[in-house]
């Protein structure tokens, strides 16, 4: 077989892989989208849950669910930056370093489940916190913290050595440099990584089963004292979210419909997390021009 006729070879079967990829992610898509968006609608993305059942709307989940998210960010974004400019930046290149660079790797590659359980005997048991949205927002921060110090570590490294070089010229500090000049050159990468984290922390379950709960308790959304129990913003109730809510309706749901109402959030469930990544792509692209100034 000569030369052209292999890389013709090769390159068939390169495109067939992609090609089948692309398909089962197509048929996923298509399928879940097409079962459940029509049984999506206004009163369904508002609506409350019936307790027993589990029939009703998931207005509540749906708020639990990116009210669990922005703690969760809160947390995990200034300590994994902070790592990350130190892995990048600071630390040397020796056994210290390789032991943080190996815990991550370890941390990363734990399953949710084990993280949920850790969360479950630390902060439900042993501090006593109970089944609370703070709860699984700490939980979700172990598992979202490794991803998200890589991938600022990896976009401070990206940078040029020279950028490093023109600001320490200027007379500036090492953290005036890197703060003024490699962070924001960085910025696009970071925020990706970020915004695709995000979409990741939206859809988790298995954590937040052991730390948020499986129950939606009624909320006043007329009550935004973080301090009160029916508060939505009281961090200390417990919190179903939507990826939860899917399970529970397929696992325990008593509702006649409980088919639908799974079909039904499961496609807004992959609509967001479609559009997280969609906006970290654009979000991505547009901080780039604005940073290097093209078109």
């Amino acid at each position: 077989m000569n030369a052209k006729r292999t890389d013709f070879l090769a390159t068939v079967i390169i495109n067939l892989i992609v090609a089948a990829v692309v398909g089962i992610l197509v048929f996923l898509l298509a399928y879940i989208l097409i079962s459940g968006l029509p049984h999506v609608s206004w009163t369904f993305l508002t609506g409350t849950t019936d307790a027993f059942s589990g029939a009703g709307g998931i207005g509540v989940q749906l708020f639990n669910s990116f009210y669990l998210l922005v703690l969760t960010m809160l947390i995990s974004i200034p300590i994994s930056l902070g790592a990350g400019i130190y892995l990048a930046e600071y630390a040397k290149d020796n056994w210290r370093t390789s032991l943080i660079r190996s815990a991550i790797e370890v941390l990363s590659s734990l399953p949710s489940v084990v993280v949920g359980l850790f969360g479950f005997l630390l902060f439900v048991v042993k501090f006593k916190i109970g089944f609370s949205v703070i709860s699984g927002a700490i939980a979700l921060t172990f598992f979202n913290l490794p991803l998200l110090t890589r991938n600022i570590e990896e976009s401070l490294s990206a940078v040029s050595r020279s950028q490093r070089e023109a600001g320490l010229s200027l007379g500036l500090s090492k953290w005036k440099t890197e703060i003024g000049i490699i962070l924001p050159v960085a910025l696009p990468g970071i925020v990706t990584g970020i915004v695709l984290s995000a979409g990741r922390v939206f859809g988790e379950a298995a954590a937040l089963i052991y730390t948020a709960g499986q129950s939606a308790p009624v909320t006043n959304f007329a009550d935004w004292n973080p301090m009160d129990a029916a508060s939505p913003l009281n961090p200390f109730r417990p919190a179903e979210t939507l990826a939860v809510h899917i399970w529970k309706v397929n696992t325990e749901g008593l509702a006649t419909n409980a088919a639908q109402l799974s079909a039904a959030a499961s496609a807004v469930l992959i609509i967001a997390v479609l559009l997280f990544n969609l906006g970290a792509r654009l979000l991505g692209n547009f901080l780039y021009r604005r940073v290097t100034a093209s078109k």
